[in-house]
């Protein structure tokens, strides 16, 4: 079975290399899109995580402080970077295959190609939203380290996540059309059952110790112990969210592959 399951896997692989012109294109496609007749156009990717930060910002420094180690406005808005990466792609990634029904039912292709655009799409409003937490670390005299060598470790791991979960939620939003009016309901309990505004450890008991088995919440962790703290993440809880990463993108994608035959009936 398990040579069953590696071949599968190489055969997917190969498709992705051969059709890579098409995951350009629709990745380019999608870019245009997203942005076409807007004024600010980019900038967007760096609007809004700024505008959620000045807003947390002033609950966590005035209203409810927190104590977090470093400043908080680039403390939160690491966060929300990182996890505006993961929620948009997989917004655009539920629809993604219901949005371009023409292509589905009609052309052969890796129907995959589809929420991996979406995920690539996403990153390129990371890198962009990457700019400002750049200029922040400047302004808060945050030194970068030889830690940030892992930083690309990281990224890989949360990339495979991200698009394991596209996979399988693009599919399921095929056979099952109210699965997008439940994902918006499930990806803003998921932020805040993040580390994303603040540190999951000062939540005790039962709650803190269930919040902890969520795998996003280790992997933001990393992203901001590598950056902003200038150390290597906790290997034990990284790594635990590395193998959920690895067994999610890998089971997601094959499951998905596997019911592409049944997408053109369910269209």
């Amino acid at each position: 079975m398990l040579n069953a399951l590696t071949a599968d896997l190489r055969e997917m692989f190969a498709e992705q290399i051969e059709f890579r012109e098409l995951l350009y294109q629709m990745t380019w496609r999608d870019l245009l899109l997203r942005y076409k007749q807007t004024v600010m156009g980019f900038a967007w990717a760096i609007f809004m995580p700024l505008v959620n930060t000045a807003v947390f910002s002033v609950v966590f420094m005035r209203v409810a402080p927190l104590d977090v180690g470093v400043p908080y406005p680039v403390f939160a808005y690491s966060g929300l970077l990182a996890w505006n990466f993961f929620a948009s792609a997989i917004r655009f990634s539920v629809t993604s295959l219901t949005s371009n029904s023409n292509l589905v039912t009609k052309v052969y292709f890796p129907r995959e190609i589809f929420p991996f655009s979406a995920v690539v799409v996403s990153t390129v409003d990371f890198v962009i939203g990457a700019v400002p937490l750049v200029l922040m670390m400047m302004y808060y005299r945050i030194p970068v380290t030889p830690a940030l060598a892992f930083l690309p470790v990281v990224i890989a791991v949360q990339v495979m996540f991200t698009a394991g979960v596209a996979l399988l939620l693009a599919m399921a939003n095929l056979f099952y059309r109210d699965v997008k009016y439940l994902f918006e309901v499930l990806i803003t309990v998921w932020m805040f059952a993040t580390s994303v505004l603040y540190p999951i450890d000062l939540v005790g008991g039962r709650t803190g110790a269930l919040l902890r088995l969520n795998p996003m919440t280790p992997i933001i962790d990393a992203f901001r112990t590598v950056l902003l703290k200038g150390t290597l993440p906790h290997p034990v809880p990284f790594a635990a969210a590395a193998m959920v990463s690895v067994v999610v993108f890998a089971g997601g994608w094959l499951l998905f592959h596997r019911a592409e035959f049944q997408f053109a009936e369910n269209i």
